[in-house]
C-alpha cells in the first residue's frame, strides 16, 4: 500500500521508498525509510497535502510525494 493512500489515524512500517526518484531521496534523508513507523495525522479538505507524523516529529508531504513510499499498515485489531 502507499502512504498516499493510508487513512488519516492509521499507522504503518515503511517498507520501500523509491529513492530513484529526488523525492525519494530527500525523504530518505529525512528519515522515511524501510522500518521506520509512520502515522498519518490528517488529510488536507481535498487529500492533499497530507500530514504525518515520524521520529518525534510531523511531516507534510503532497500527495505525490507520499506515493513514493510503501507502508505495510499496522492492524487496528487487539487495540485497548
Amino acid at each position: 500500500m502507499r502512504l498516499s493512500d493510508l487513512p488519516a489515524g492509521s499507522s504503518g512500517i515503511v517498507t520501500a521508498v523509491d529513492d530513484g526518484s529526488r523525492v525519494g531521496r530527500r525523504l530518505s534523508e529525512l528519515g522515511v525509510v524501510p522500518g521506520v513507523k509512520i502515522a498519518v495525522i490528517k488529510h488536507a479538505p481535498f487529500g492533499d497535502p497530507v500530514e504525518i507524523r515520524l521520529l518525534r516529529y510531523n511531516l507534510a508531504l503532497r500527495k505525490e510525494e507520499a506515493a513514493v513510499v510503501q507502508i505495510d499498515p499496522e492492524s487496528t485489531n487487539g487495540r485497548s
